[in-house]
Formats: structure tokens, sequence, C-alpha cells
């Protein structure tokens, strides 16, 4: 230990030699061991030197998704683009313009620097960022709600991960919810009867990570557009997940386009920046001019306002989107969808070739079914590619626990008596460090 102790310090061994000590106690009272461990040996010199190791390491880090979930939300979503990454570094090390006019030698604002590719990509007149698309709506909502009444319908109510509810955020943003329609059938008729002299927002969501089907039916878009207009009502849609182009030549239809639903009249959409956009966490707010400046002006943009990192790599990743950057290629996100089913068995047969030489492991390759996560595409399933992974040594959760646990963690997923690594996750360069964490002693 004293080898231990000159390359860390006396302090972290000693904190995990208690640690080790203290678990072998547990094990051998509660029945689960019954031999005590060679405390000379090598095998617990190592144990001790990792436990050290992994006390230094950050919490924070690098994991390998090889769930199937494309934007896995416990995973930290949409992986970046090397542009957007590359962006926030150049920044993150050096002062910047962040709110400083080059031109006039002024203040500036941040949330000029993305708000014309945002018009740009969707055809807004104006749009706005903040932190996270809960705050988009939230400000929304502050800004146009406020002592006021909001329409939604019963089947728009939407519950996401962590708990968000749409009529808490409502509740909080000063506004009084005015629920129409029933769980499966909302009629445009339902929201004309609920418009009073405190009306003040038509508010539609889309049901981003769940379908109502059968027995239902909701007004159209159109129709939504044309009522609030009508009494001078402000439109708001939350799309949640947002996408900037057609997915359908992917066979992925399903999801709005946020330039389709601006086209139709819809005065302010928010969307998310790290789901299917494939970008940092943020929430953007696009639409009508005069709504936007009204919004910027509005005190509480201060306290969800990005910052500067999400910033850099939000423009990083919008200017991936005209047609001419190849958005399929360049953004992860988009990339892992559009993956031929050529390319996964590829890359499957390419782990099983590598895997040959580690002893006790077999691995098969087997269909899967994958999922674009991240609350959006709900019931789309993903045609994909797993390797199978069974060890003799050990359990499928002891596999699983041993890749977790590994230098750069590996995730997969549970399946009847096998640990899948879905491919469709995974990129070409993350091979080699599954092998290491599969080979390593």
């Amino acid at each position: 230990m004293r080898v231990l102790c000159a390359a860390f310090s006396r302090e972290e061994v000693t904190a995990a030699l208690r640690s080790s000590i203290n678990q072998v106690r547990v094990r051998v009272l509660s029945g689960q061991q019954r031999e005590l461990p060679d405390f000379v040996s090598d095998e617990f010199f190592s144990d001790i030197k990792n436990a050290v190791e992994l006390g230094r390491a950050n919490s924070l880090r690098r994991v390998i998704n090889a769930t199937g979930i494309v934007i896995h939300t416990n995973l930290g979503r949409a992986p970046l683009a090397k542009e957007a990454v590359e962006a926030m570094t150049a920044i993150a090390g050096s002062n910047s313009n962040l709110e400083f006019d080059l031109e006039s030698a002024r203040r500036g604002s941040r949330y000029d620097h993305v708000e014309a590719l945002v018009c740009e990509l969707t055809g807004a007149e104006g749009a706005v960022v903040v932190n996270n698309c809960a705050a988009a709506i939230f400000l929304c909502l502050s800004v146009f709600a406020r002592g006021r009444e909001v329409i939604a319908s019963r089947g728009e109510l939407i519950e996401i991960g962590g708990s968000f509810r749409m009529p808490d955020v409502i509740e909080q943003s000063g506004a009084t919810l005015v629920e129409v329609g029933t769980t499966n059938k909302t009629r445009i008729s339902d929201y004309a009867d609920a418009i009073t002299p405190e009306t003040s927002v038509l508010l539609k969501s889309h049901t981003s990570n769940y379908k109502i089907v059968g027995f239902s039916s909701a007004p159209s878009r159109a129709e939504l557009v044309s009522l609030g207009h009508e009494h001078d009502l402000t439109v708001v849609e939350d799309l949640g997940s947002g996408v900037l182009v057609d997915l359908a030549h992917i066979g992925l239809p399903d999801e709005p386009i946020v330039a389709n639903v601006l086209r139709q009249g819809v005065d302010l959409v928010t969307f998310s920046g790290d789901k299917l956009l494939g970008g940092p966490q943020a929430g953007i707010i696009a639409g009508r001019r005069d709504a936007i400046d009204q919004l910027k002006r509005h005190p509480l943009l201060r306290t969800m306002r990005i910052d500067k990192l999400s910033l850099a790599a939000l423009e990083a990743t919008l200017r991936l989107y005209p047609p001419y950057a190849d958005p399929f290629t360049r953004v992860p996100v988009l990339r892992r969808l559009a993956t031929s089913i050529a390319e996964l068995h590829a890359r499957a047969q390419n782990v099983v070739v590598q895997c040959r030489d580690i002893e006790g492991l077999r691995t098969d390759v087997v269909e899967s079914v994958a999922y674009a996560g991240g609350g959006g595409l709900p019931q789309q399933d993903l045609q994909s590619v797993a390797v199978a992974l069974k060890w003799e040594e050990r359990s499928t959760q002891k596999l699983a626990d041993w890749l977790r646990q590994a230098p750069i963690p590996v995730i997969g997923r549970l399946e009847a008596d096998s640990l899948l690594l879905d491919m469709r996750t995974i990129e070409d360069e993350d091979i080699a460090q599954i092998i290491e964490a599969l080979k390593r002693n």
C-alpha cells in the first residue's frame, strides 16, 4: 500500500481500504461471503487502486450508448456534431463577442447569434432561444397569458420525463387553464364555446411521446389558427421535439416540421434543441416578429437565458442544416436515425470479429428494434441490428455491470438471457472502446 500512498495520497488510500473492508464485513455478516479476501494479493491491490482512481474521476463522464435509444434522456440526449464541439471549445477557452457588437462597438444581444439562422431554417419572422423547452413554453405563457385564460385540449395535457406536466407549467406561469374536449375527442367547437373575454391563448401541444388511437379526433391546426385570429388570441404550439427537415425518406413521417407549422399561421412555436434537432440543451421560440419582441423585453427572459457554450453549439448545429451541408451525415442524431441496415450489419460483424479471442465470450448478430427516444416519434420502431453477448463466467446482469464499470462505461440493454449492444446508437469509433472494456482484467 506504500506504493499507492506514494502514487496518490494516504487519505485516499485509507478511505478506499475502509470502504472495501466495510463491504467485506457486510457480505460476511449477511452470509453472502464465507471467506475473507487475500489482503496482500495483486487482485486486492488492483481493487484498491481502481477504487482510488474512480474516486478521482469526474462524476459526469462519457459513456457509450448501446441501448438502441437514439436520444436517451438519461444518457445526455443528443450527441453533438464535431463542429458543435469545436465551436464550444473555441468559445470556452477565450473571451468572445457574446454580448458585444463588433461593428458598432456597443453592447449587443446574445440572441442575435442564432436568430437569423432559426428564421432562415423555419421561415419565422423572429426567434429567441432560452435554456430549455420547458422554459420556452413557460415564458410564452407568462408573457401572453398571465392573469388570463389558456384553452387546451384534455388530450394534449402532456407529461414528459421528470414529472414535468403542462397543467403545472400553465399554473406557475400565472395563467388559468381551461380544459376542453375529452381525452380522445376534441372539436373546434369545444374551443369556440370556451372563449371568454378573459381568454388570451389557444395552446396546442404535440403529443410527441404518446398517441391516442382508435375512436379519436382533434381539430386541425388550420382550424385552431382561424379561430384564434378571429378572436384576436395568440396561438401557441409546443412541438417538444422540433424537426427542421423532413424525416419521411428515412421512414419516419409523423413528426411535424417547424417550418410547416409556422406556415399554417401559428403565432409562436416552441421546440427543443437537444432532441431531434441534434444540438445542445436549448428551448427555441420562433414566430411572429411582434410576439418575439415582447418575449425579448420581458424580465423573465434573463432568468432562463442560454449560456455561451450552448449558444455556440446551437449555432454550429444550425449551420449544418441547409441542404448543401447534408445534415443527415453530419448531425449525429440524424445520421443514426438514417443508418441503413446493411451498415448496421457490417458494424455488428466488426464487433463479432474483434471479440473472437475473448475467452468465454459468446457473440451473435441478431435483429433488434431501436427507438428515437427523447419523447419523440412514439410507436415508431426503428429496424436495427444488435450483437448479443453471453459470458460463461458471468450472468447476463454481471456482464452488464462489468461493462458499466469500465473506464468508458458501455450501456447496453438486457433482453431475454443476453446483453444486447444495439449498433444503431454506437459509432464505428466506439468499437475499440467496447472491445477494450470486454478485455480488461
